[in-house]
């Protein structure tokens, strides 16, 4: 199996990147190093990711922290996460793992679930889940918390696109699929936080990516900041 090197853009995620650093080393596939990727966070952030044993370089906004991290990164895959993200699952690495390359894929994004039990946001992630995998690979989706892809891939293409201040993530799989072969593992499913949804709203951040997307499909990619893009969290609810 190949060797995977995790890479997390953080910024002040102290209450969450303990949950996800102890899920990943109770994981039955452990990557050969966890890199975090801090962007001057004022908490306790770098610290208990050095504690733990990942290596911590200087990051910024998620896409230029992936793509710091990415560049010391030395295993064959690499696997972007985001600091909220919590494997729950012991096994899903390994899964993750066999079923990226069962279907050979170059780069690779699971189904999500929400940590969450209101209807709303379970209502949310299947909406989200359906249309992704309504979409296929005709116009790829990938969201940044869980990107799985070839480091070969991502060198290609030279990382994520810097100026892009929203939707980076989308971006990065469109131009990944251009050289390489993208897939949705519809047998992988991932809990992610509603954290976005209860500091901004559902309305304000259904909103959001609608327009995001309409501005992707007719405008191109998103260069400035006019929806307001915020990275960094200070405290959970």
């Amino acid at each position: 199996m190949s060797t995977l090197s995790v890479v997390i853009p953080t910024k002040n995620e102290e209450d969450y990147l303990p949950l996800l650093l102890a899920s990943i080393k109770k994981q039955t596939f452990q990557p050969k190093e966890v890199i975090v990727a801090d962007a001057h966070s004022t908490d306790h952030t770098s610290e208990i990711a050095k504690k733990a044993g990942a290596r911590v370089v200087e990051g910024g906004m998620p896409g230029p922290g992936r793509n710091r991290g990415a560049k010391i990164a030395t295993g064959d895959l690499l696997l972007f996460l985001d600091a909220d993200v919590v494997l729950r699952d012991n096994e899903m690495l390994e899964k993750t793992l066999k079923e990226f390359e069962r279907q050979g894929l170059d780069i690779g994004t699971p189904l999500i679930l929400p940590l969450s039990q209101k209807t709303i946001d379970i209502f949310f992630h299947k909406i989200y889940n359906r249309y992704v995998l309504f979409l296929g690979k005709h116009w790829p989706h990938a969201p940044g918390f869980f990107i799985l892809v070839k480091r070969s891939v991502h060198e290609h293409i030279h990382g994520f696109d810097e100026q892009i201040t929203l939707a980076e993530d989308h971006d990065y799989a469109m131009r990944a699929a251009k050289i390489g072969k993208f897939g949705i593992m519809k047998n992988i499913f991932v809990p992610v936080s509603v954290r976005r949804f209860d500091k901004d709203g559902r309305l304000t951040i259904a909103m959001k990516y609608f327009f995001g997307e309409l501005h992707l499909i007719f405008l191109g990619p998103i260069k400035h900041n006019k929806f307001k893009y915020e990275f960094g969290y200070k405290k959970k609810p």
